[in-house]
């Protein structure tokens, strides 16, 4: 029997996910994490995009994570997300026009403060993006 961690994915709005896994992938803000069942505790700061749950080999469950912290124990992983949402969930169309409204302030750049906004709402949408991309080719495949 393969050994497993409790993993719980919680946003503001609420308990996202909470069940087991054989391995948990997240966006940290250095790279990304792979994190096993006895990994050594650390807490890191997560950046937008794809937190993978991998239930059993060949299984995962994919979320996106708009930020955050990730804590992780010995037998726990608590993900606190700024937003999380399941990947089938993400709302494409949004997530596009969210993504060119971004473009043009950006190609515009006015004020500072805009830029800057629109720098974190663009990283926002193209990991959205990037999550449902995954997910969809890991359907077919």
């Amino acid at each position: 029997m393969a050994m497993t961690i409790h993993v719980d994915i919680v946003s503001a709005e609420g308990e996202i996910h909470s069940g087991l896994a054989e391995m948990v992938f997240a966006p940290a803000e250095m790279g990304e994490l792979g994190i096993a069942p006895r990994h050594t505790p650390l807490i890191t700061r997560l950046k937008p995009g794809e937190v993978r749950v991998q239930t059993k080999p060949g299984e995962e469950l994919h979320f996106y994570v708009s930020g955050g912290i990730l804590e992780v124990q010995p037998h726990m992983i608590t993900v606190l997300a700024d937003t999380a949402i399941r990947a089938q969930d993400i709302d494409e169309a949004a997530a596009v026009q969210a993504k060119q409204a971004a473009e043009e302030v950006l190609a515009g750049r006015r004020a500072e403060f805009e830029y800057a906004r629109a720098q974190g709402e663009l990283a926002e949408a193209v990991a959205q993006l990037r999550a449902l991309e995954k997910i969809r080719k890991g359907k077919i495949s």
